[in-house]
């Protein structure tokens, strides 16, 4: 069983990786994309706003899907669809193809994103002990390496289906290989079937509702800094346009870095002093940003911002798991719980851009980013919901046995 865990959990990370690829190839080259179909300024936004909201309707899709199949399932088809539909948005030559590519895309990654984090949180329970932030680890390895390919896909002036095509073809059959070593962590299809109430009924929205404010008040941080660090760099703090693009790149290796050992201060310090922790230097890192008197010290306050940032949604993510096995023990109470939470993020990410925006213009973009600081300081006050105890993988009040993790999806 040792070494199902183990394949499962090598598996699932790779899923990770592939995803944050593909994220990145899409979101990188918005400007191509645009003047690839002849998109005007006044639609995009529509185009960008619909991936988020059909991936939040993927989302809630996906908690009744696995109410009566495995997540593993889900995720092995879902990915190979996100990449599909991605190559189908680099391959068209007509307005209506994108509308269709991107609204595949949507749909598939929100049931995809929520099957991810399903199972590394059931994972994670096998383990006994905390493993999610290397998953988000590796998304954000896939994620580097994606806009490195688009840079060089922009340097080169390459077709966008010339950039994505190898992508895909590396990745696809790479994926499908590698979701025949998924483990889900319940009793099965048996056991869901047997649940004919709904699984996680019992989990309402008030018991996530600090979790839900934790995550959306993350990835409002984290779309400021993806959407605005390079113009803020720019118009507020005078650097040039080369230096200007330095600051998302140095966000995603510190987010890395610090999603790569953050595992080792949970199970060193517990969930709650690493959430506290990565909100309290979130907090600062934008706190810095609003005050740098120039360039260089605006790029050490998005490094702190890389550094605090990366920790909440994971943990976001396991704490929910946790507190859903905790209130309702029925077979995929916790991926109920997971996928709920997981709209969230796709909330974030829709409000955290146009607020800065809209401060920005009205009052400046100083004062700006001091909105999205006081957000993530408000986790610090939520902390307590992601587990107290030190000695515990998330704060769990006892850790699983081994023997009780569920059949990996080939069998195993």
């Amino acid at each position: 069983m040792t070494d199902v865990l183990r394949r499962g959990r090598a598996s699932l990370a790779f899923g990770f990786f592939a995803q944050g690829v593909a994220f990145a190839l899409l979101v990188t080259r918005i400007p191509a994309i645009q003047d690839r179909y002849g998109v005007s300024d006044a639609l995009l936004p529509v185009f960008l706003a619909a991936v988020p909201i059909l991936a939040g309707v993927g989302s809630v899709v996906s908690e009744r899907l696995v109410r009566r199949m495995r997540p593993s399932r889900l995720l092995r088809w879902s990915q190979p669809v996100v990449l599909l539909a991605l190559l189908g948005v680099g391959a068209g030559d007509r307005v209506a193809v994108l509308a269709v590519a991107l609204a595949v895309f949507g749909l598939s990654v929100g049931a995809l994103d929520a099957s991810m984090n399903m199972l590394g949180v059931s994972l994670q329970r096998a383990y006994g002990r905390s493993i999610m932030l290397g998953f988000h680890a590796t998304y954000s390895l896939g994620g580097i390496l994606g806009a490195s390919l688009a840079w060089v896909g922009a340097h080169w002036d390459l077709a966008l289906w010339v950039s994505y095509l190898p992508v895909v073809v590396v990745l696809l059959p790479a994926a499908l290989v590698g979701s025949r070593w998924y483990v889900d962590g319940d009793g099965g299809d048996a056991a869901r079937a047997a649940d004919k109430g709904g699984a996680g009924a019992g989990v309402g929205f008030k018991v996530l509702l600090p979790l839900c404010l934790v995550m959306t008040f993350a990835y409002i941080g984290d779309s400021t800094v993806s959407n605005w660090s390079a113009k803020y760099l720019q118009d507020v703090l005078g650097s040039s346009e080369q230096l200007a693009t330095v600051p998302y790149n140095v966000y995603m290796v510190t987010t890395l870095v610090g999603r790569a050992l953050g595992d080792l201060g949970v199970r060193r310090f517990g969930a709650v002093a690493v959430v506290r922790g990565g909100a309290v230097v979130a907090a600062g890192g934008f706190a810095v940003v609003a005050s740098a008197p120039g360039a260089w010290v605006g790029m050490l306050g998005f490094t702190l911002l890389g550094l605090g940032l990366c920790v909440l949604v994971p943990q976001t993510f396991a704490a929910a798991g946790r507190l859903a096995a905790e209130r309702d023990g029925r077979p995929g109470a916790s991926d109920a719980a997971v996928a709920r939470l997981n709209v969230f993020n796709y909330v974030g990410f829709l409000i955290g851009s146009p607020l800065v925006g809209a401060l920005g213009d009205a009052w400046s973009y100083r004062g700006a980013m001091l909105v999205p600081m006081v957000l993530v300081l408000v986790t610090v006050v939520y902390a307590r919901s992601f587990g107290d105890r030190p000695d515990r993988y998330g704060g769990g009040h006892e850790r699983p046995r081994t023997a009780d993790v569920g059949r990996g999806s080939n069998g195993l």
